[in-house]
This record gives C-alpha cells, structure tokens and sequence, in this order.
C-alpha cells in the first residue's frame, strides 16, 4: 500500500493531535512517511509520541489561533524535516449553542483557532511547496459547512469559509504543482462526538436517523482518504471537497 500512496519518505506535518489528528499521524507513519505534529497541548503530544510505533515522530507545542503563531509554527516543523510536502490541518474547536448564545469573544475565537489557523498555515506551507514545485494541503471541513445545522453558527461559518478557501488556494496553486483539498466528515466516532453524546443520550438515536448508512463513522474512514488526496495518485484531484459522512448531505 505505502508504495501505492508513495508516501514512503515524504515530509508531512499534521496540525492537530487529537483523536482524528493522532490517527492521521499513524496512518501517515504507517504509509512511510516522516511526521511532524503540531498541537497547542503538550499533553497531547506527549501521549502521541510515547504510542507504540511513535518513536519517530516529531512534535511541536505551538498555538496557531495568530498569524505569528501559525508562521512560525510551520517553519519550525519544516525545518525539523529537513523540507515539506505534505501539510494537513485539523485544527477546530466547536460548541453547539443557539444563535443568540454566542459573545463576541466567542465568534472571535471561532475565527481565530478554525480559521486564522488555517489561512496562516496554508501560507507558510504553500510557498516552499511553489518552489519545489510538488505539494499536498489538506484542510479538514465538515458537512455542517454545507448544511444549515442548528446549534452550529460560528462552526458552520469558519467551515463553510474553509471550503471556499481550499478553491482559491487550489486556483492559485495548481500550475505549481501543489494540490489543495478538503475532506468533510459527517458524525464521526470521536472522543469529541463520545463526550457530547454522554452529555445528550438522546441525540445518537436522532442523529443516527440522518444517516443512510445508519451508523457514525470510524477513524480509518477519514484517515484513508486523507491518505490518498496527499498521495501520488491524486495528482489530477484539486480544489475538492470530499464529504465522508455515509451519505448524511445527500438527503
């Protein structure tokens, strides 16, 4: 498979180290590649690091909701690779709240770890890229940048803004030889999913209703695709938002 992907030696920095973060670093160690994950928590990263098969993965603690941050973040992972070519986000926050819940304090904050983040990384990352003439910028989005959820304004907003920023990149990029896309779960089986669920028991059965596939998704059904868009078999794929949601935005 690691020859398929041609992943095996390539330089990947993953933004964020969280459930799905973590399986993307593994899927990506497993694929041969060298990684680099960046999370605001030293904890996190600790306990990716000591996971078995982590021994080579390096990390770095940086808050990447500024500018500076986001720069200077990039450019230090670059460097401890020795280069760059791949680059995933997957740094979000959300908190489902009515409309009139949120201050602005909490657009703010929205705007800066799901968005600012993004932007700024993308930059830092898609220059070297340009210049070596070769890369993959994967964003994660969501289905609820497509769809008008409830409870999920300022996370709609950031995700749906994420969508339209992946086109232009990929515009902008494409005669370069740099790929930028986006993948868009639906309802995952994440530790963040869990925590909201134990919260709302009522919401998996309702929730479950609204997928076709009657049933949430698994971590290796997003950590495959993700692969494959980075790989050398997606080199014709550009400015695409790939939905994995077992159906949920066809209905």
């Amino acid at each position: 498979m690691s020859d398929w992907l041609g992943l095996d030696g390539a330089r990947v920095i993953v933004a964020g180290a969280g459930t799905l973060g973590a399986a993307l670093v593994e899927g990506f160690t497993g694929a041969g590649a060298q990684v680099c994950a960046i999370d605001v928590s030293e904890e996190r990263l600790s306990e990716l690091a000591s996971a078995d098969g982590m021994s080579g993965v390096r990390t770095l603690a940086a808050d990447l909701s500024s500018a500076t941050g986001s720069t200077g973040a990039i450019e230090g992972a670059r460097q401890a690779l020795g280069g760059l070519d791949v680059f995933v986000h997957g740094v979000g926050i959300n908190d489902r709240r009515p409309i009139p819940e949120y201050s602005p304090a909490d657009w703010e904050r929205f705007i800066a770890v799901n968005l600012t983040s993004a932007f700024f990384t993308a930059q830092a990352a898609l220059e070297p890229m340009r210049a070596q003439g070769h890369g993959r910028v994967v964003f994660f989005s969501s289905v609820a940048g497509l769809m008008g959820h409830q409870k999920h304004g300022p996370y709609a907003a950031t995700k749906g803004a994420i969508n339209q920023l992946t086109k232009v990149m990929a515009h902008e990029y494409a005669a370069d030889g740099v790929t930028v896309n986006a993948v868009a779960p639906g309802y995952m089986e994440t530790n963040l999913t869990t925590a909201y669920l134990d919260a709302h028991p009522e919401e998996r059965a309702r929730l479950l209703t609204l997928i076709p596939a009657g049933r949430f998704g698994q971590l290796h059904e997003v950590v495959g695709p993700v692969l494959f868009l980075a790989s050398r078999q997606a080199s014709f794929v550009n400015g695409q938002v790939i939905y994995i949601d077992g159906g949920r935005t066809v209905v």
